[in-house]
């Protein structure tokens, strides 16, 4: 019997997407964009010294062909990533009409998002008024606050003394297909807002907004902080993913991080949620004693979520550094007959303008199986390689690279 882990290292992108030129941070298309190489580059000429210093160092990754994949998916050069191969390589295009989570996991797992995503407009009101008066009416309030595009953490900043004082819902979008709802986990209750975002996620879904997503936070005036409760409610995949594939022949699988919230927890056995080194540890544990016949598959967030989005290239870089380490010792440390895939589901290039994530092609890196050579496949070519491994028939659109 054997094992397979499928590692999401969320938004770590490698450029040379083809349709790039139909992706916007604002007015500017994401041609060009590409996370990993640009990350690199900054390293290497110093623009990339906070909290570390000198080139970007990920020998762990780049001997599977982390830079070779790069230079596959874009013909960029990423300084310090030049290794000989000694794992599977490749670089994975996506096809779904979007470049978020959901698209990019939901393709990861075999299934293209068949409808385009509705956005909400970066205008103030953003949303209509028959959504507020219904978010309203299920929190029981007068009305909400917010009704924009916004950052989490500056809307809190900005909003939170007034939601403690009214009551009212923080909510906002981003240039995502989302709609986010914050509140203080004291004064409003953590239950109460899971409770709301549960109510309301229905209509969204009907309006083809992906995620509906809970944003809790503690503190005072100006020391507001989001805590790890953070909970998605998605839209439930438009047909039977890799993990329902796994777990209807009676496999077993695991989630780790928020893999379960962006599958609505279907064919998924458990799952565990925390900081991205909380997650790190989950994950060793798994590569100890998951079952024979089982998928962990995992998304480590902060990547995007911390540096990715506030365009930090040194926090990017410190963290891209601290998971190849901790990845090599898992990588370590595998069974015989063991599949290791790690891959991302878009970009989010720190080096970037705007906030938002880019349209970018992925690395496609692999332990346990050889040495081998993949070439440019698709996003759902993964979901069909990990079920070919574990011995379960594909019924997605993807192809077999094992």
């Amino acid at each position: 019997m054997t094992r397979a882990f499928l590692i999401v290292l969320d938004s770590a992108g490698i450029g040379g997407a083809p349709d790039a030129g139909r992706f916007f941070n604002g007015t500017q298309p994401d041609t060009g964009a590409n996370t990993l190489a640009h990350i690199a580059q900054a390293c290497a000429d110093g623009r990339a010294g906070a909290g570390r210093s000198g080139p970007l160092r990920l020998p762990n990754l780049d001997r599977l062909g982390l830079g070779a994949a790069i230079a596959l998916a874009s013909g960029d050069a990423a300084p310090g990533l030049g290794c000989a191969p000694q794992g599977l390589w490749g670089a994975a295009t996506e096809v779904s009409p979007g470049k978020d989570t959901p698209s990019g996991h939901w393709e990861l797992a075999g299934v293209p998002v068949p409808w385009d995503w509705h956005y909400f407009p970066d205008t103030q009101p953003a949303f209509p008024p028959d959504l507020s008066a219904a978010v309203a009416r299920a929190a029981g309030t007068d009305g909400i606050l917010g009704n924009c595009h916004a950052s989490g953490t500056e809307i809190v900043a900005r909003l939170g003394e007034e939601h403690l004082r009214s009551g009212w819902p923080i909510c906002y979008t981003s240039a995502d297909s989302v709609f986010q709802i914050a509140a203080h986990e004291q004064a409003f209750g953590l239950d109460r807002l899971l409770d709301l975002c549960r109510a309301v996620a229905p209509m969204l879904h009907d309006m083809r907004v992906g995620r509906v997503i809970a944003r809790p936070f503690t503190g005072a005036p100006g020391q507001f902080t989001r805590t790890s409760n953070r909970r998605d409610f998605a839209i439930a995949p438009p047909s039977p993913t890799l993990c329902d594939w796994i777990s209807g022949a009676g496999g077993t699988v695991h989630g780790v991080g928020k893999i379960g919230d962006i599958f609505s927890m279907q064919g998924i056995f458990d799952t565990v949620k925390g900081s991205d080194a909380e997650l790190m540890g989950d994950l060793s544990r798994l590569v100890d004693g998951a079952e024979d016949g089982s998928l962990t598959f995992a998304n480590f967030v902060e990547f995007d979520s911390l540096y990715g989005h506030r365009r930090d290239v040194s926090g990017y870089a410190r963290h891209l550094e601290w998971a190849d380490a901790e990845l090599g010792a898992l990588i370590a440390r595998l069974r015989p007959g063991d599949l290791m895939l790690i891959t991302a589901d878009h970009g989010n290039d720190p080096t970037w303008i705007g906030t938002d994530h880019t349209r970018e092609r992925v690395p496609v890196l692999g332990a346990g199986v050889g040495v081998r050579a993949v070439g440019q496949v698709g996003f759902a070519d993964i979901a069909a390689s990990i079920a070919a491994h574990l011995g379960v028939p594909s019924q997605g659109p993807g192809k077999s690279f094992l």
